[in-house]
């Protein structure tokens, strides 16, 4: 068993991993990229996380190595795993999460569910992919697109110009009529041992997550847990892994995207379930048996705090949004920027989504205010 984890990435998703590690008796150290990163509690190192000798000098510190965003480059890890340094997940598994087109050739694969999708080098590949799937696709960089970054809607192939210019291959992919979208958390642990927890539904504003509704209402919870644990086997991933899907109106489930890591659409399970997608994550990595994933309430709505300006911070509103009962509020240490994620808000609720909801609203009426 690890006793010390390596995080690379100051974040907030690193931020929340301080206080279960605390419980769980595990050292938490963070390869943080500034001296005021969200998790700047934790930070034991500041540098660059694409920097060869940074990483295994903060690597010699730790039993093994977990990320709190998937931008390290892959050699370096490689180079890490080859000195026989513990990597979770691996480098193998991590490259599917990197790039778009590994993820989708793999996925397709093993089988599973993913949309009509092709890997383009011209404008002409993009214009015949257009006439069989058109008249609208998507485009997507193969690396480096998160939060809508790096997604673009196209409808002429003209539009594809641009990126070829900095991409030698593009993914696209049909436009899937959806109704709505879900999210499918699971973990795996080193041993092997895996356990999800419900599937949610994600609500997107302007391509980043604004609300997360769980459990998602008449969902196939059984479908989308078994879809989480093929890929999860299928790719080799250790620690938390969120599967994003399109739900369509024939009840198909097709992936979307993935990460190898907490993610957005986990962060209600701090309150809403008995084990953290946090603490979850740590047991996985270090070799601990996972901690049980059944709700402490029915129903749980959880809603981002994006930035509104460069002065609101969320944390001047406090006394004022503290007084709303049952609202959990969670801010990361953030300087102000206008589209910044800044924090978020779990509500809980015995009767609905609605009511846990209306919770939630409340108290991020009080923070914008």
């Amino acid at each position: 068993m690890a006793k010390s984890i390596g995080v690379i990435g100051g974040g907030q998703l690193a931020r929340m991993m301080i206080t279960p590690a605390q419980q769980l008796g595990l050292a938490l150290k963070v390869l943080a990229e500034s001296a005021d990163a969200s998790a700047r509690l934790a930070a034991s190192a500041v540098g660059d996380y694409k920097d060869l000798e940074t990483v295994k000098a903060f690597a010699k510190t730790v039993d093994v190595i977990t990320f709190d965003h998937e931008h390290v480059p892959l050699e370096i890890l490689e180079l890490l795993e080859a000195e026989g340094k513990e990597v979770q997940p691996s480098s193998a598994a991590l490259k599917f999460a990197q790039n778009k087109l590994a993820m989708r050739e793999r996925l397709t694969e093993l089988g599973l569910p993913v949309p009509n999708w092709a890997r383009v080098s011209s404008v002409e590949e993009v214009a015949r992919f257009l006439v069989e799937f058109g008249p609208e696709a998507i485009l997507k960089t193969p690396t480096g697109g998160y939060d809508g970054k790096g997604v673009m809607v196209i409808t002429d192939p003209d539009q594809a110009k641009s990126w070829f210019e900095k991409f030698d291959n593009l993914l696209i992919e049909e436009k899937v009529d959806f109704v709505r979208e879900l999210a499918q958390l699971s973990a795996r642990s080193v041993t092997g041992e895996w356990l999800s927890w419900p599937v949610v539904e994600t609500i997107q504003r302007n391509g980043v997550c604004s609300e997360v509704h769980s459990p998602a209402r008449d969902a196939d919870q059984e479908k989308a847990a078994n879809l989480s644990k093929q890929i999860a086997e299928g790719l080799g991933v250790t620690g938390v892994l969120a599967v994003e899907m399109f739900e369509t109106s024939d009840g198909r489930l097709l992936v979307n995207e993935l990460a190898m890591r907490p993610h957005n659409s986990g962060h209600f399970s701090i309150e809403g379930s008995r084990t953290s997608q946090f603490e979850q994550h740590l047991r996985a990595v270090s070799g601990l048996p996972l901690g049980v994933t059944d709700a402490t309430k029915p129903y749980a709505v959880m809603l981002n705090l994006l930035g509104v300006d460069d002065s609101n911070t969320f944390i001047e509103h406090y006394p004022i949004a503290l007084n709303v009962a049952g609202a959990h509020i969670h801010t990361y240490g953030k300087s102000a920027r206008a589209g910044r994620k800044m924090g978020h808000i779990t509500a809980l609720s015995d009767d609905s989504i609605e009511d846990a909801k209306a919770i939630a609203q409340k108290a991020k009426q009080a923070l914008h205010a």
